[in-house]
């Protein structure tokens, strides 16, 4: 599905935590922001297990319920070779 850009920015309001994910090969590191940029929670990383995915969707969740966001955005940031594939 093709997105413009204005679209990809109204997305994106008071409503949405965003999320920033560093993928790693065995680690991953997020960050959570508001719709302005206002960091929401330090810096969570997470295994590339399924253990650790499930820690990382209980962290998102615990934002969302603690910032009252009903909507998550996330962006993902490959680092070293993992941009190349």
């Amino acid at each position: 599905m093709k997105y413009n850009q204005n679209f990809k920015i109204n997305q994106v309001d008071e409503a949405t935590l965003v999320v920033g994910i560093d993928i790693g090969s065995r680690e991953h590191y997020v960050r959570a922001f508001d719709w302005r940029g206002r960091e929401l929670a330090k810096t969570f990383s997470f295994s590339n297990t399924l253990s650790g995915f499930e820690a990382f969707n209980s962290w998102i969740q615990a934002i969302c319920t603690r910032e009252e966001k009903t909507k998550t955005v996330a962006g993902i940031e490959p680092t070293g070779h993992f941009g190349l594939i």
